[in-house]
């Protein structure tokens, strides 16, 4: 695990009559990153001519369920991603390509038209929406005033216009001296005040009233009869679309529940067709033979092989290589037991490790849930994350891989916090003491352990806090040193631990010694000690400015810098401290500023107070967990830069292949 698993480069020649079954059984066995071929005495492959074909049935049948999809009736919210609705898989049976796009012709000559026509139909519809409702929104406007519609506009003697104004007095000092009448009502109220205006004139003057009028919107529409009639016209129209709409919808919705499984099986069943005509062309080829080249897990080569052998009856060439540490080239695999799954997303945030650098996981998490439940510190903020955890591993952990990794987290990182909270006498707060106690400055409880007296109280000793977490910080920075050692140690580079890891032991034992000497008075040395911790120091700064030259000196400040960032571990504690003994102290004074009210507001206040200190805290916790492991931790001795292993696998979602 400190290591990526090992690679090897494998090579695999054989002649083309096995091409198509090969290509099938490595496809199925998944244990092969094909890459191009690398080797000059061979033809670089060309595109299958079969990849367009199948390119194209697979989009036809993606756009016939995506259409589908949009209409089908499912849970929505958290619900879908905690209660999913399991998957049917269709059993298949082993089918050539040819065989597979006949079933696909089949059916989308059954559903493409049907589905397609419907859901032009449906946009149709949709158009139409729009114009009716923008007619009913004019008609609603104008239904202020007891005209017909087809009045509005210019006739021989009169000229009338309809319209919005947002300032209807601004209106009228435009068109104030000109023989108009504006007729208007309010038709808006608040800030959105609006008013439906109507302006009649003599039509001589309609030149004259579009120059200077302001603040009028018009508006325009074609129709007969009054506003009132055509809103019960246009909303009759509306109502039979949407009907017609629900119809077509519905339609939709039993084809596809009818056909779902099928179409999801076939369009999967020519992905995999497709995927394996494609990677052909990463292959190399000579007149007779085709090349197959890539990366394999060590362990897994034989298995390979013996695949190779048994599929092309030992007529192959297989050649393997296993990969150098010094390299970048080889991709990474890296294996994590079953409860450190999450950590590698951590990991993989920043940058998976290159091939020859350590994987920093295992570290990397466990000092996570260190740090998280240092920083949250609450033991009632920890109980509950972990019995929600617990309730998610338990009802959808055996749904979900997903859910059953994190919630596995969320149950260290509540039972971290709640032994935390313990250890610094914080329970939502000063809630126990405060409310059942009596007595807000009375410990949690009291215990006496080789002369230590437990809990400590965080917010009246927060310098106890600040010693433990630099001690925290000073152990996670100097195991990043022991890495970076046993990483230059496998990679050869001894020299490398000599100048860069064992001068800042020398500098932290010897300078540490002295500082706590002179300037803390924390302990006394003898003369002797004073002499080997002068020279460890001596021999750390020499070597660091040996190696670094000036820059040496950022080099020790930023160290200094590093380790004081772990004291954040208290700022953060006593942040979730702080608000909690807040929150409880308004929850306890409300009966008294609001008298039989403030009892019912009390565990309301209480409720709601922590559980968003809850969440606000935690977010934290996490955001300067992490920041840690990938600022300070990883400066130590990690780079990054990593490219995933990506074997050529099939992936079945929806299908399962009877052998």
């Amino acid at each position: 695990m400190l290591l990526s698993s090992e690679m090897s480069r494998v090579y695999i020649l054989t002649h083309e009559r096995y091409r198509d079954e090969l290509i099938e059984k490595i496809h199925e066995a998944g244990l092969m990153e094909i890459s191009h071929s690398t080797l000059p005495e061979v033809e670089e492959g060309e595109m299958h001519p079969d990849v367009g074909k199948c390119a194209s049935y697979e989009l036809r049948l993606t756009k016939i369920i995506d259409v589908l999809k949009k209409y089908e009736k499912k849970k929505k919210g958290i619900k879908s991603i905690l209660s999913p609705v399991p998957i049917e898989k269709k059993r298949v049976k082993k089918q050539s390509l040819e065989e597979k796009i006949e079933e696909a012709d089949a059916l989308l000559q059954e559903v493409e038209k049907s589905v397609m026509e419907s859901e032009a139909e449906i946009e149709e519809i949709e158009k139409k929406f729009d114009i009716i409702n923008e007619k009913i929104e004019k008609a609603e406007i104008l239904s202020n005033f007891d005209i017909d519609i087809s009045w509005l506009g210019t006739s021989p003697y009169l000229f009338i216009k309809a319209g919005i104004s947002n300032d209807i007095n601004a209106l009228r000092s435009s068109l104030n001296g000109m023989e108009v009448e504006i007729f208007s009502k309010e038709v808006g109220r608040g800030k959105e005040k609006k008013w439906a205006v109507l302006i009649v004139s003599h039509s001589s003057l309609q030149e004259k009233i579009e120059r200077k009028i302001k603040n009028f919107e018009e508006i325009e529409i074609k129709a007969e009869g009054t506003p009132l009639s055509l809103l019960k016209k246009l909303k009759e129209e509306r109502k039979e679309l949407e009907s017609k709409k629900e119809n077509l919808i519905e339609e939709l919705r039993k084809i596809f529940k009818k056909r779902k499984r099928e179409l999801f099986a076939i369009r999967e069943e020519i992905h995999i067709e497709k995927e394996r005509k494609e990677i052909q062309e990463k292959f190399g080829k000579t007149k007779y033979t085709f090349l197959i080249e890539g990366w394999c897990l060590t362990e897994k080569v034989k298995e390979l092989r013996d695949i190779v052998n048994e599929t092309t009856k030992k007529n192959a060439l297989f050649s393997f290589v296993k990969a150098k540490r010094n390299p970048d080239e080889p991709p990474i695999h890296i294996k994590m037991p079953w409860w450190a799954k999450s950590f590698q997303t951590f990991l993989e945030l920043f940058s998976l490790p290159k091939y020859n650098e350590i994987n920093p996981s295992i570290f990397l998490g466990i000092s996570f849930i260190i740090f998280f439940a240092v920083m949250l510190g609450d033991a009632g903020y920890g109980i509950l994350i972990f019995a929600l955890s617990l309730f998610a591993y338990l009802k959808w952990g055996k749904h979900s891989e997903m859910i059953k990794n994190w919630s596995f987290l969320g149950i260290c990182l509540g039972f971290a916090t709640t032994i935390t909270g313990l250890l610094f006498n914080s329970f939502f707060g000063d809630l126990i003491p405060r409310f059942i106690y009596g007595n807000e400055n009375k410990m949690l409880y009291t215990l006496h352990i080789m002369g230590y007296t437990l809990p400590i109280d965080a917010l009246h000793k927060p310098l106890v806090i600040l010693v433990l977490a630099l001690l925290i910080g000073l152990v996670h920075l100097n195991l990043g040193f022991i890495l970076a050692i046993y990483q230059n140690y496998k990679r050869g580079h001894t020299k490398d631990i000599f100048k860069e890891q064992i001068p800042w032991f020398l500098l932290q034992i010897g300078g540490g010694a002295l500082v706590g000497n002179a300037l803390l008075h924390v302990w006394e040395l003898s003369t002797f000690m004073l002499v080997v911790c002068g020279i460890f120091t001596a021999i750390g700064l020499i070597a660091l400015f040996v190696n670094k030259g000036p820059i040496g000196f950022f080099e020790l400040t930023g160290f200094v810098g590093d380790w004081l960032s772990y004291a954040r571990l208290l700022a953060l504690g006593l942040a979730t401290a702080g608000m909690a003994l807040a929150f409880n102290i308004v929850a306890q004074l409300m009966p008294k500023i609001v008298p039989y009210v403030g009892i019912i507001l009390l565990p309301i206040i209480l409720v709601v107070a922590h559980i968003a200190n809850l969440l606000i805290q935690s977010l934290g916790a996490a955001i300067h967990a992490l920041r840690l492991q990938y600022v300070e931790f990883f400066n130590r001795f990690y780079e990054g830069g990593g490219r995933k292993f990506v074997p050529f696998r099939v992936e079945r979602k929806y299908t399962e292949e009877i052998k």
